[in-house]
């Protein structure tokens, strides 16, 4: 399947030491902003967001879609240790050079040399989208496993279709089955993910003739930021300081150190239904991330012994292909962020001060929520 795409794509360097390099979006642009442009600058950042809205409302979900991917859709019958392997087994072969990189948070897409993270499942006694995969299934399992050691023998033959019970049993909330028709507006999807707290939505569309349903990709909310970075102009007129805004989390921050044992980490992220937690040293100072895609590295092959480990033993398992935390400052705007966006494959940016020490958390679900919604009721 082949479409138009010239968007651009950049992949950062990575120490084999665990502490990752850092990018500061205040790097790519401009000077500070000063006290006097407050007035200007909030005009300007009205209009911006109103281009984004406009321009969220007259593309479609599948403009989003990138000039080649690949599609794997998984059976509910499938066991969870199948679809592990077949999900890195992919992601490897999309490895090497490639005229048009594909980007890692696709529904069954991967960049240069790592692993897919999510695909559609389709329940094929009702023929019908059963939902999305995604690594929060994977790190469930785990913690289900963890809580039952007697039944981790089992794991081997654990399906695909008994997820829901997994979540039942750790008290979590299951994931809503919220797709979207690919001719429908972009903006129309950007609100179904804000509502349903996905960070990702697949395309399904119905065949008229057999009155089918046809999953035809996923998109998410890296990929749709992207796509407004590289098209929209105006995102450079959001100038506004972070400081202002108070956009992301910036108190009870869940955070560990590099001697955290992972599997203390993995609790968090189920806990806190969160994809990431900030590693810091004894002075507070940022030093790297842990994200949920790392967990994949641990259980591959079905061995689940490496969740004895700590945190700094496990991130040295990390491609060589991680592009690095990115950080920002309370004094950034959003016109910065999107450049970053625009240039590196961005999941998250860490708040830090001038010694980066830890002040906030920014996730792209923030950024989406912003464009979207500030200031809409004064527009209506």
């Amino acid at each position: 399947m082949t479409k138009a795409d010239t968007r651009p794509h950049l992949s950062g360097p990575f120490t084999s030491l665990g502490h990752a390099p850092f990018v500061q979006p205040s790097s790519y642009l401009r000077p500070p902003m000063t006290s006097q442009s407050e007035r200007p600058v909030d005009r300007e950042e009205r209009q911006g967001l109103r281009a984004i809205r406009n321009f969220l409302k007259v593309r479609t979900s599948y403009d989003v879609l990138p000039l080649s991917f690949r599609l794997i859709i998984f059976d509910t019958s499938l066991s969870v240790k199948e679809s592990l392997n077949i999900l890195i087994q992919n992601g490897k072969s999309l490895s090497g050079p490639s005229p048009s990189p594909l980007l890692r948070d696709g529904s069954a897409t991967a960049e240069e040399g790592v692993c897919i993270v999510s695909a559609p499942l389709w329940d094929s006694k009702a023929s019908k989208f059963a939902g999305l995969l995604t690594t929060s299934d994977y790190i469930n399992v785990i913690q289900y496993y963890f809580q039952n050691p007697a039944a981790l023998g089992e794991i081997d033959q654990f399906r695909l279709d008994s997820l829901r019970e997994v979540e039942k049993a750790l008290g979590v909330a299951p994931p809503e089955t919220v797709s979207i028709d690919p001719e429908r507006p972009l903006y129309e999807a950007c609100r179904r993910m804000l509502e349903s707290r996905a960070r990702r939505i697949p395309l399904v569309t119905n065949d008229s003739q057999t009155d089918r349903s046809h999953v035809l990709s996923v998109i998410t909310q890296y990929r749709i930021l992207k796509f407004v970075a590289v098209n929209v102009s105006d995102t450079q007129k959001l100038r506004r300081p972070l400081g202002e805004l108070l956009l992301g989390t910036y108190d009870n921050i869940a955070t560990a150190s590099m001697d955290t044992p992972v599997i203390d980490v993995i609790h968090i992220l189920v806990e806190r239904s969160i994809s990431s937690v900030p590693i810091l040293n004894s002075e507070g100072v940022v030093y790297n991330v842990f994200e949920s895609v790392d967990v994949i590295a641990l259980i591959r092959g079905g061995v689940y012994d490496d969740l004895s480990l700590t945190v700094g033993e496990v991130l040295k398992k990390r491609s060589p292909e991680f592009p690095g935390i990115y950080t920002c400052s309370l004094n950034d705007g959003l016109d910065t962020i999107f450049d970053t966006i625009r240039k590196s494959r961005v999941h998250r940016l860490v708040v830090v001060d001038e010694y980066f020490k830890l002040k906030g958390v920014i996730t792209l679900s923030d950024i989406l929520h912003y464009i979207l919604l500030e200031g809409e009721n004064d527009e209506a």
